[in-house]
């Protein structure tokens, strides 16, 4: 079995973990960080919207020998607005410019192809009116609200109120995150993205549930002993799934990255850009909300309850008093075994408490 195949093997059985929820603030701290940097990006720069939601055309010329950053300086001067152009696979490009009318586009199409040195016929023209792309943002935020008010109703239903916040929390965090980091880089806002975005969800929500799901199996019956903490359980669900949750989302980024940095950055594929970078950021920042965020919140929110906080009190009462016991043992064996420390393997969950040092994933 390989290196990683055994730490999940040992993080499923309890052998070893690490308290994620002990130290939630770090990580609350850290995304509270980033989503700042995030808005800040989104108010200073804001995000460039492109033709599809503010209107405009798009010329995609043939192979031509003029540089990129000559055919824009040709495109801004035939229609007087500011314009992208993009170099595709076959030798073409790709020119956006926002505002303007069919009359206008007539022209600029004249003068590019007199520039590039092309035949105009052979100079396809796209033109998107303004009134069409606020429908398409429309339909982008209902979906998006829709999408919202289903998992919030799926969750309270399936798991309770607590976890449906707290996954709706880790998606509002990854949306943010995804969208600052848009506007910071300055890629454009197309319906790509809105599809890249909408796809993200699904993904960050997916990892949430499967930590949900063992979290609510595990915390079955829970204050009827006096061994674990629901922040123990916590801490055991992520642990149990963190090496699943690990491979899938690197499995899921690897396509994803030749998308965005072969077929966007070397084939200057614009829509590809579009879709990838949101994937991209979104898988990473939903595979993080997942552990970080949404579970330890959720282990917050509950040991706030009266009986949560009555079996916290009672396990670590029982927890002190075994304590005592155990350190006499200790320093005996300590001397026989020449082991000043008595140190045992470090377990993080509700498997550590088993005798001899054995993890047991039952409950009592």
């Amino acid at each position: 079995m390989s290196k990683l195949g055994t730490l999940g093997a040992r993080l499923h059985r309890g052998e070893v973990g690490y308290d994620f929820v002990g130290n939630r603030k770090i990580w609350y701290g850290l995304s509270i960080l980033i989503t700042i940097v995030a808005i800040v990006g989104l108010s200073t720069r804001g995000l460039h919207m492109g033709i599809e939601f503010q209107g405009g055309a798009v010329f995609t010329t043939p192979k031509t020998s003029v540089s990129v950053s000559q055919a824009e300086t040709y495109a801004e001067e035939a229609s007087g607005h500011d314009a992208i152009v993009q170099g595709l696979g076959t030798g073409g490009m790709r020119v956006q410019v926002a505002g303007i009318d069919t009359g206008a586009s007539d022209k600029i199409k004249t003068e590019l192809a007199e520039k590039l040195k092309v035949d105009p016929e052979q100079i396809n023209a796209e033109l998107v009116g303004p009134s069409w792309g606020e429908q398409i943002a429309n339909k982008a935020w209902q979906g998006l609200a829709i999408f919202m008010v289903l998992v919030v109703i799926y969750l309270a239903i399936a798991f309770e109120w607590r976890m449906a916040l707290a996954a709706l929390v880790a998606l509002i965090h990854d949306i943010t995150i995804t969208v600052g980091i848009y506007a910071l880089v300055g890629f454009e806002v197309t319906p790509g993205t809105v599809i890249g975005l909408l796809t993200i969800l699904g993904y960050s929500l997916y990892d949430t549930v499967v930590v949900f799901d063992s979290l609510k199996e595990g915390t079955q019956g829970i204050t009827k002993q006096t061994r674990w903490t629901y922040r123990d359980v916590a801490n055991r669900s992520i642990n149990g799934t963190l090496v699943r949750s690990i491979n899938t989302t690197v499995v899921a980024l690897l396509p994803v990255a030749g998308l965005l940095f072969i077929g966007g950055g070397v084939l200057g594929a614009g829509m590809l850009n579009d879709i990838s970078l949101s994937i991209f950021v979104g898988l990473a920042a939903g595979a993080y909300s997942s552990i970080f965020i949404a579970t330890p919140l959720v282990a917050d929110l509950k040991e706030r309850e009266p009986e949560m906080k009555d079996l916290r009190r009672r396990v670590l009462a029982k927890r002190a008093q075994a304590g005592e016991g155990a350190t006499a043992a200790v320093g005996a064996d300590a001397e026989n075994t020449n082991d000043p420390e008595g140190s045992g393997p470090a377990v993080v969950g509700p498997r550590a408490g088993r005798s001899g040092g054995r993890a047991s994933g039952r409950r009592r």
